[in-house]
């Protein structure tokens, strides 16, 4: 199956104004992320932005770049414009976030091989949560699957919630943060993107809610391997001392 990522990145942030340009140990947020797909072996990568800057950046250091439109409500919207300047359309869309700079190939190949599946139309990442600082984190995005892998909720919040024993919460074991990443099959795609905002949406600002109360399935890979996100100034300092160690 063809396979193709694109990098939604905007300048405009409201926590981190810039975050894609953001330097770690001398190289961009936006190249971490591009060259830690590009590991991955995929058929084609390219970075998607409103901005002159950002588009600008990728191209000094030779990577492909799509500009799109500044009426992009979110990440998912900006990738499907972009799919319309590609000279094919792939089988398999990833959506690998712009502020994953250690993004690792073996996630990234996780979600393509959960693709394969005809039974799945996308797919995405968790990790087991084992700090406090993760569990009441709103940036850090937490998930509740079924038996089967399929996601029943994301929050900001943690969840689920223990009502009784309180003195041995949590108990790690069942929270898991969502990773920034998502493969679609290409239809699928197409066909969430014009999904209608949802309340759930809304109220938690996070568009895979859209997209569950609209009936879709998300199929949700367990992974051991450590992303640090970057939301915050805060964030690109723990990351170089991360890098550091």
């Amino acid at each position: 199956m063809n396979t193709a990522a694109i990098i939604p990145a905007r300048y405009a942030s409201t926590r981190f104004p810039g975050k894609p340009l953001a330097l770690i140990n001398g190289f961009s947020m936006i190249q971490r992320v591009y060259n830690q797909t590009c590991s991955s072996g995929l058929d084609y990568v390219a970075v998607a932005t409103d901005d002159s800057r950002i588009f600008d950046h990728v191209k000094s250091f030779g990577g492909e770049v799509i500009m799109t439109s500044e009426n992009c409500l979110n990440g998912t919207e900006r990738i499907a414009e972009a799919l319309a300047h590609l000279q094919s359309v792939p089988d398999i869309i990833l959506n690998i976030q712009g502020d994953e700079p250690f993004i690792l190939p073996e996630q990234i190949n996780l979600v393509v091989k959960a693709l394969q599946d005809p039974g799945t139309g996308i797919a995405t990442l968790k990790k087991r949560i084992d700090s406090f600082d993760d569990l009441n984190n709103p940036n850090v995005v937490k998930v509740v699957t079924d038996r089967d892998d399929f996601a029943l909720y994301f929050s900001r919040s943690p969840i689920p919630y223990k009502r009784d024993d309180k003195e041995t919460w949590p108990d790690f074991p069942v929270y898991f943060k969502h990773l920034g990443i998502y493969g679609y099959k290409t239809k699928i795609l197409m066909d969430i993107v014009r999904l209608p905002e949802t309340p759930l949406q809304k109220m938690e600002n996070l568009e895979q809610l859209c997209w569950l109360e609209h009936g879709f399935l998300i199929k949700v890979l367990e992974t051991d391997f450590q992303s640090l996100a970057i939301d915050t100034p805060e964030d690109l300092v723990r990351a170089e001392q991360w890098l550091a160690k």
